[in-house]
């Protein structure tokens, strides 16, 4: 930006006390295109890659002065498209600027992704390889494909740009972020979850670590095709959350929990009413009876917070027929284990966990958080009588995420929860960087399979039949 060393460039560059996009293209002093002052220089320099994006930069200062001028910044996205749309024109008409065709091309689409969505970025979210996107700072993004985390070429033009994408997507969500409140978890449109950072909390700079969820979500056929789990794991999950039974999916960061939990959430039949409650929406169902529920953080006073406790507690009072929490992070999960354990079957939840066992410990030390002294025995009573099956996910060192143990807990012996695995996820070895295994039923039946055909429900037997190694079914 040194080479267009223009009044009007470093006073647009000197913006920085203000704490929202609006704030700063006010603080611009200068007259708006199209207002009957006179237009900023056109910038001239040779034409490269680099100049481009120093070109579009300041286009962009003026195409946002203009539209704060024009009380255009807050308006819905066809009217800001258009708005995009003729001030390229127009500026492409009427200044000597050094583009090539190919740029002049795309300089429209270019300034409309920078005001309506997520600027440089967005070349990442059309790959449907990348699942992970995680900017560090200006010239520092990186992607996660393929389990393997790489550097990219994509760069911000400086910490204030990475800034103002990260006020556009909180703006979105009714969310806020500025230097009293600089975290926020956010979420983009086609789901996908962002956390965002601003200084003092990351000393180097803004921050942006998108997990993506892709534009649509995974079916639970794509799983079993994408290796996560088989065919035979697939069918006992199915009949489990049609006969309603209390899953608990745990793994790591990263896992596919989510991912899990929407395959799962397929089957449960339309006629039901599902309350979701998330930290930041980001479940899609396929039903049509469907209450969307999020948490909210504190307001500039400190009020106004709503937690997923709150939640849990206000969707009983709503006539659910399922309950899913996208995550158990504290307290709530006391209200949620007290919950499934008077009427409310058929719940799904997440936890962090490294195994089913470690799932239930941590499950016991969120509902000590909720104040309560309630002593473990009568804690550890509520979660075997509330769970019946902990799935767990694992994202291996290839990078597939696979279901790795499906458990049923079948009581307490003694204050000690009891836990017997039904699948497993065997490692037999390696090929180039692909594991190879295979996924198979230990051939134990399942206590809840008595219970469910007492109810009416057909369990084919077959499927916990545990096979040798030539006949076991998928492998991956």
């Amino acid at each position: 930006m040194d080479k267009y060393p223009s009044d009007w460039t470093r006073l647009a560059l000197r913006r920085g006390s203000s704490n929202t996009a609006a704030a700063r293209v006010r603080s611009v002093a200068k007259p708006a295109i199209g207002g009957g002052g006179e237009a900023p220089p056109a910038v001239i320099a040779p034409a490269s890659r680099a100049d481009y994006q120093a070109i579009k930069g300041q286009l962009q200062e003026r195409l946002l002065a203009e539209m704060g001028d024009r009380n255009l910044l807050g308006s819905a996205d066809d009217v800001v498209a258009s708005a995009v749309q003729e001030f390229a024109d127009r500026i492409l008409e009427d200044e000597d600027l050094p583009l090539n065709e190919s740029e002049r091309g795309r300089l429209a689409e270019d300034l409309a992704e920078e005001t309506l969505g997520i600027g440089p970025l967005a070349p990442l979210l059309a790959d449907p390889a990348v699942t992970d996107i995680l900017v560090n700072g200006p010239d520092q993004v990186y992607v996660e494909r393929f389990g393997r985390i790489e550097k990219t070429s994509i760069r911000f033009r400086d910490p204030e740009h990475i800034v103002r994408v990260i006020e556009r997507i909180a703006a979105r969500v009714g969310r806020r972020i500025d230097v009293s409140s600089p975290m926020a978890d956010l979420r983009l449109a086609d789901g996908s979850r962002v956390n965002a950072t601003l200084p003092p909390v990351t000393l180097d700079g803004p921050t942006i670590s998108i997990r993506r969820f892709g534009r649509r979500r995974l079916r639970r056929s794509q799983l079993i095709e994408f290796g996560m789990m088989s065919a035979e794991m697939a069918q006992f999950m199915e009949i489990a959350v049609q006969s309603r039974l209390n899953v608990l999916i745990s793994g790591g960061t990263g896992a596919g929990k989510s991912t899990l939990l929407g395959a799962l959430a397929e089957v449960i039949p339309a006629h039901e009413r599902v309350v979701t409650i998330e930290d930041t929406a980001e479940l899609v169902l396929d039903q049509e009876h469907v209450v969307r529920m999020e948490t909210r953080p504190p307001n500039l006073e400190g009020r106004g917070r709503i937690t997923a406790r709150d939640l849990v507690i206000n969707c009983l009072r709503m006539r659910p027929d399922r309950i899913i929490v996208g995550e158990v992070r504290g307290g709530e999960a006391l209200d949620m284990l007290q919950a499934m354990n008077t009427g409310h079957d058929g719940g799904l939840t997440t936890i962090h966990a490294n195994s089913p066992r470690d799932a239930l410990s941590r499950l016991e030390t969120m509902v000590l958080m909720a104040g309560l002294d309630l002593p473990s025995r009568a804690i550890r009573e509520q979660m075997s009588a509330a769970i019946h099956l902990i799935v767990h996910v694992r994202r291996c060192e290839d990078g597939v995420r696979r279901v790795e143990t499906i458990a049923e807990v079948t009581g307490m012996e003694g204050s000690t929860p009891l836990l017997q695995d039904l699948f497993q996820y065997r490692k037999r070895g390696r090929q180039n960087r692909r594991l190879i295994g295979d996924f198979s039923a230990t051939g134990i039946v399942p206590r809840v399979v008595n219970e469910l055909r007492e109810t009416g429900t057909d369990v084919p037997l077959s499927i916990f039949q545990r096979r040798t190694a030539p006949e076991m079914g998928t492998q991956t």
